[in-house]
This record gives structure tokens, sequence and C-alpha cells, in this order.
């Protein structure tokens, strides 16, 4: 008890603590997505997608927002964060969809988790030496070839279980390479695969809760799927994987710090590492206390836009590891201590999570997911 008294003065003086980065999570616009998703497809149970932090908006903060939720449970990646949940006084019921080692699925089983099966090795191992009751969902590789059991061992599978009374199928699942692309034949040949694959295990395991298939852009095909469960991940978010996909959704992510320092220089001045910037006429230089370690992307420099005051300042020179220079000439009377939107939760903004990711040439998942863990989520 002394302990944990201790740990929650720890907690109440970090609170009052004023970091210099923040990351913004709106309440109303995470839980307005899941609304809008349950009214599109009323036919399907919504699992909220909570690995990799919660894409970057914090595992907890997101999980204390949709736990009274009607839900059938959460997904995350691992062991670790699923513990992470239930530390922080979750109660939703937690499917842990990543490989999780055998002797951990044995050593960690508790009330409410369930553990995804990835092979056919996996499932025989984790069945050996089983003397308590195990929930698992048993992955079917439909054809993206990463993880799961090929058609041809699912009868072979199919045996073990029915062989083993501490195993417990409570959910068939698999996932779609192609769903988000514009080419759906691949796509359809997957569900058609996966309608074989859901019909025997029907046949053989009358107790099935959770047929699921779909991510997000899986979604779109929800009608020709023999499924009653879909794994709501980036859409939760805000994010459309895909232009199809037509619901009103909203980011839910912003990010913020200041400026920490503001110069005037003279045209022909050179700045940052390797001094790559030259300014082409005088400038006013304003520092930004974020760089790569705190999730400015690196590859924005030269490149990419902060928002001060609602200007879209340039960023000017390499992203530093803690650092970022904007150009905020437009700005009037910039000073210190002036807030700085790194993300914006407006879509269309330069800053923007889809923005960012073209500017740079990748997705918006992986810019999300780089959002350091030890950043303060402030749920608004």
């Amino acid at each position: 008890m002394k302990f944990l008294n201790f740990l929650r003065k720890i907690r109440q003086r970090f609170s009052r603590f004023r970091p210099l980065v923040e990351v913004l999570i709106s309440r109303k616009n995470l839980l307005d997505n899941l609304h809008e998703f349950q009214r599109a497809y009323p036919a399907l149970a919504l699992a909220p997608v909570l690995k990799s932090n919660a894409y970057g908006h914090g595992l907890a903060p997101a999980a204390e927002i949709l736990d009274r939720e009607k839900i059938p449970f959460f997904v995350v990646d691992s062991l670790a964060e699923a513990l992470s949940l239930r530390h922080h006084g979750i109660k939703s019921k937690i499917l842990i969809i990543g490989y999780t080692h055998a002797e951990n699925v044995k050593n960690f089983q508790r009330k409410n988790f369930s553990f995804t099966i990835t092979s056919l090795e996996h499932l025989t191992s984790v069945a050996e030496n089983l003397f308590s009751p195990l929930t698992i969902h048993l992955k079917i590789d439909t054809g993206m070839h990463r993880q799961g059991i090929l058609f041809s061992q699912i009868d072979q599978a199919v045996k073990i279980i029915k062989g083993n009374k501490f195993l417990i199928l409570e959910g068939v699942c698999s996932h779609l390479a192609d769903a988000d692309g514009p080419e759906e034949a691949f796509t359809k040949s997957q569900i058609e695969q996966w309608a074989k694959a859901a019909a025997i295990f029907r046949h053989n395991f009358s107790t099935i809760k959770y047929f699921h298939l779909a991510a997000t852009a899986g979604m779109l095909y929800g009608d020709q799927i023999d499924h009653n469960v879909a794994r709501l991940g980036i859409g939760l978010y805000g994010l459309k994987p895909s232009p199809r996909l037509s619901l009103k959704l909203k980011p839910v992510l912003a990010m913020r710090s200041i400026i920490s320092s503001v110069k005037r220089l003279k045209a022909g001045e050179r700045l940052g590492y390797n001094l790559t910037h030259e300014l082409k006429r005088d400038a006013i230089i304003a520092t930004v206390p974020a760089g790569y370690y705190e999730g400015v992307d690196r590859r924005l420099s030269d490149c990419g836009f902060l928002k001060v005051r609602g200007q879209f300042c340039p960023i000017v020179g390499r992203v530093s590891m803690n650092i970022t220079s904007l150009d905020v000439s437009a700005v009037q009377d910039i000073k210190s201590g002036d807030e700085v939107v790194i993300i914006s939760n407006k879509q269309n903004d330069k800053n923007s999570v889809d923005n960012i990711a073209k500017a740079v040439g990748t997705i918006p998942w992986e810019i999300l997911v780089h959002i350091p863990a030890h950043l303060r989520r402030v749920v608004n």
C-alpha cells in the first residue's frame, strides 16, 4: 500500500509538470468515429484495435475512453499490451492478435484474455502440456501468407483442438492483403477462401462466437463476407484507408509544442546541420523544441510545415533530434512561448497526418505509430 501511495504521488507531481510537447486526444472524435461505423454496419460487432500504442494515440487513454462502449473485445498485438491494459484497470475483453510464445500463452492465462494462434506449429506447442482452459482465436491464411494455418492444414488443426479438452475455440480470423487497393480480384479470392474455411469450422464447432476477417478497409466488402465482427483500426482514429470509404470521420489526434526562440537572419545565411538551407531573403527564424525523437519526421526537412497562429510555416534546414527550425516571417509579432501545432487534426491542413504522410512518401499509419509513447497524452 505504501508503494502504491508513492506511485500516486509521483504521478500527481508529473501531472503538474508542463511538457514542451503534448499529444492531444479528442474523446468526442474517437467516440463519434466508433458510433459512425456502428451506424453504418449495424450487423457487425466492432472490435477497436489498440495495438502499437493505439496507433500512437496512447494505449491506456484510448482504452479508458472506449471501455464502457458496446464492443466484443479490444484487439492488441502483444501480451505486454494486454497486461498494461489490465494494469490500468481496463475491464473489457482483450484479444491478443499477434504471436505469443507458447510458454507465455500457458503462463499468462487470464480472465477475458484470448490468444491468437498463428500457425499449426504454434497450435501444437500451445496444446502440449495444457492443464487449464485456454481461450483461443485461430488464424487462417487466406492468401496474405504472413501468418495463419494453411487451408490444407485445417483438418489437422480441427483434430488437435477437438482432442484437447482445455482448448476453447472462441474465434476464427484472417486478414485481407489488399482491401484498400483499387483492384478487387485478389480480395474477392480471399473472401471465397475464407467462406470455405468458416464453413468447415461452423460444421465442427457450434460454439464459436466470433468470425472476423475485415479490418477498416475490408468493411467495404462487409456484405460479401461471412463474419460477425470487424476489427476497427485506422478508421477508429479518423483516417480513411481508402477514398471509397464514404463515412464522415474526424481525426482524433493533434500534437502541439511552443516557439522556444526567435531570431532575425540575413539573406545568404545558412542554417541547421550540414548547412543545407540558405536563406534567399531576410527572414525570421524560430525554433521548436521537438525533432525526430519527438515524432517530427526527418523527411520533412525543407519540405514540411508546422502551424503557428493559423499560418503554415515552412520547416527550414534539417529536422534535428530535438529541434525543428521554422521560417515564421509571415507571422505577426511572433514570440517565444507561442503555440505551435506540429500535427493538426484538421484533415485538409498541410500538417495533417494524411498530408505529412504524402509529403514524405509513406502511409499515415507510420506517422502515427512513430509518435513516441513517452509524450504526454492529454484527453480533451
